[in-house]
């Protein structure tokens, strides 16, 4: 990891007012220079040494995502992958998940419809929208 990227994981982990410890720093600095979403298992196998516990890097990787700085994606398969970086804002925006590869990618840009009408009582918080299919790569191969 680069001293740049763990010097951002840290100034944002310090912005959200909450403790900056050496876990937080690391999961963040690594999501940050990843160009894919990761789960729990790939982050844990991949993140460089020395290693955490899986249920301390579950914990931090819940912390960052409660705090909005790692983004937490239900892929169809049931699987949580985390990302960070931009334009992640509130999860509102539209994923599609690889049938071959199973990488996720987020679409920002992707327009969705913003008025759902749910019947009386009931309120919505949060919207997934995953697309299924095959990403350019694996369409490629086909």
């Amino acid at each position: 990891m680069s001293a740049a990227a763990a010097k951002k994981a840290e100034i944002l982990i310090r912005d959200t007012g909450a403790r900056v410890t050496q876990p937080r720093i690391r999961v963040l600095s690594y999501l940050l220079s990843q160009k894919k979403s990761l789960t729990h298992s790939e982050i844990l196998e991949r993140l460089p040494q020395p290693s955490l516990d899986s249920v301390t890097l579950y914990r931090v990787l819940l912390w960052l995502a409660d705090q909005e700085l790692v983004h937490r994606i239900a892929g169809g398969d049931q699987v949580w992958r985390f990302s960070a970086g931009a334009g992640h804002d509130k999860h509102e925006h539209a994923h599609f998940q690889c049938l071959r590869c199973d990488n996720i990618s987020c679409f920002n840009d992707l327009a969705l419809p913003r008025k759902i009408t749910l019947p009386e009582g009931y309120v919505s918080q949060e919207i997934n929208f995953l697309i299924k299919g095959l990403c350019p790569h694996c369409n490629k191969q086909r």
